[in-house]
């Protein structure tokens, strides 16, 4: 029996070898194939790229000789290179589509397959359907699809110089650079290897790196610049006695932000830290955008800067579209994930480290210091991320539960309920828990978040015990 194959939020990913095989991957790409040349018939030109997993150089040659087949003239890109590059560069290109070999923070033994729309955005739901549906009409075909008498030549493709060039229009670097600022990166052995580096470096900016060659094993670990996976980066620091640690994950649309004396800066705070910053020192106040379960903090901030909000599900995309459309400023998903107005409208690692930067070098002053500032105008939060495993028994009553909008939880009166995305309570002192099923395991994803460290301890036991009660 065939595998299902299924685009999620960041496209499709499986373990190598066991759904992610030669035979899979030849399905998928087939898949989106048929549906660029459905969109346009002659002249198709798709990106195809990937981040430095293994066999990555292996499954890239093998897409595009099935986008050439198809008539579909594939755009090589011969060196890793990070997810947001290759939407600066469909959209500068003017090409049709991106076909990106990347498990992005995934563990080591994953790949997948990110396919993007000519607009730089991550593929919506209803292509990603469309995609399933030509895969699936393949599968069930009784003779083999035609393919092109003639296959479309290969041509080549370096997103890197284009990309970086946008990048310094955006950023301050001279700003950073007159500060002294000394940087330390990780880009985890990834995919922005030579890219944050290369433009501070070339801007005169003092950076030394970790992890900065190829290991398709990415140190034993997922790439994922998560707290507990950056000591190398905080040893770096320490060393050089730098200001800021900045790191990427594996295909460099995650951020991880490390203050000057080792604390490591939730994804959450960064994200409000920045919306501040930008309004601040560009006078952005057109809109800010947030998943439905990242921190309250930037409600809070919006309503201190009259700015509109935007609350989306889970799925950069959703944000995507806003900063398509110029509504926001800046959007960010508490997973790391953030973008801002007049770039991509992908998740962009590179950009947010490099913006932590600038924040830093013009205001003078750590990130800690910067937040501690906001706290005192606004109030202060205290989020929360967990994830729990679920027996087939206990899914299907909780599945039930959150079916139900509940008047009150576990001594909270339920002032609002939210259903953009899973089930959102929010109570009247400002805190919440938000519940969201996974698609893909028997996962429950957790967030809630308090107005102090006590509320939070006290609600998250409450939050997981209502899981299970």
């Amino acid at each position: 029996m065939l595998t299902q194959i299924k685009f999620g939020t960041s496209g499709w990913r499986a373990v190598m070898a066991e759904e992610f095989t030669f035979a899979n991957v030849r399905r998928a790409v087939g898949g989106i194939a048929r549906y660029v040349a459905s969109e346009k018939p002659q002249g198709a030109r798709v990106i195809v790229g990937r981040d430095p997993r293994f066999l990555g150089e292996t499954f890239c040659s093998m897409a595009a000789d099935i986008l050439a087949a198809h008539r579909i003239t594939p755009l090589m890109v011969a060196e890793p290179a990070p997810t947001p590059s290759f939407a600066y560069a469909v959209i500068q290109d003017k090409a049709d589509g991106v076909i990106n070999f990347t498990a992005s923070h995934n563990p080591p033994e994953y790949n997948g397959i990110k396919f993007s729309t000519p607009d730089g955005c991550p593929a919506l739901p209803e292509v990603t359907k469309r995609i399933e549906a030509e895969i699936l009409a393949a599968d069930c075909a009784s003779s083999p699809i035609a393919k092109a008498d003639k296959p479309a030549p290969r041509q080549t493709l370096d997103p890197k110089l284009a990309y970086l060039k946008r990048l310094a229009e955006i950023v301050d670097l001279e700003a950073i650079r007159k500060a002294n600022l000394r940087v330390a990166f990780d880009p985890m052995w990834g995919a922005a290897r030579g890219y944050s580096d290369d433009l501070l470096r070339g801007a005169g900016i003092n950076v030394v790196t970790v992890h900065d060659y190829r290991d398709v094993l990415f140190g034993g670990h997922a790439p994922e610049p998560d707290d507990h996976l950056l000591e190398d980066l905080r040893l770096k620091m320490r060393e050089t006695a730098a200001h800021i640690g900045i790191a990427t994950d594996g295909d460099a649309d995650r951020f991880g932000i490390v203050d000057a004396d080792g604390t490591f800066l939730q994804p959450n705070y960064v994200i409000a830290l920045l919306f501040d910053y930008l309004v601040e020192s560009r006078g952005w106040k057109n809109g800010v955008a947030k998943s439905v379960a990242t921190t309250n903090l930037v409600n809070a901030l919006a309503r201190h800067h009259g700015v509109e909000l935007h609350e989306t599900p889970v799925g950069f995309k959703y944000i995507g579209e806003l900063i398509m459309q110029d509504k926001i400023a800046i959007g960010g998903e508490e997973s790391a994930g953030l973008s801002i107005r007049h770039h991509v409208p992908e998740k962009d690692g590179v950009l947010a480290g490099l913006l932590c930067c600038e924040a830093v070098a013009r205001c003078g002053k750590s990130l800690t210091e910067q937040l501690r500032r906001i706290s005192n105008q606004v109030g202060s939060f205290f989020p929360k991320r967990e994830n729990f495993r679920l027996t087939p028994e206990v899914k299907q009553k909780f599945t039930e539960k959150l079916r139900v909008d509940p008047k009150e939880f576990c001594g909270h009166a339920v002032e609002q309920v939210v259903r953009t995305d899973g089930l959102k309570l929010v109570f009247s002192d400002g805190s919440w828990v938000c519940y969201r099923l996974s698609g893909t395991e028997p996962v429950v994803r957790l967030y809630s978040e308090a107005r102090s460290e006590k509320g939070l301890e006290k609600l998250s036991t409450a939050a997981k015990h209502w899981i299970f009660e």
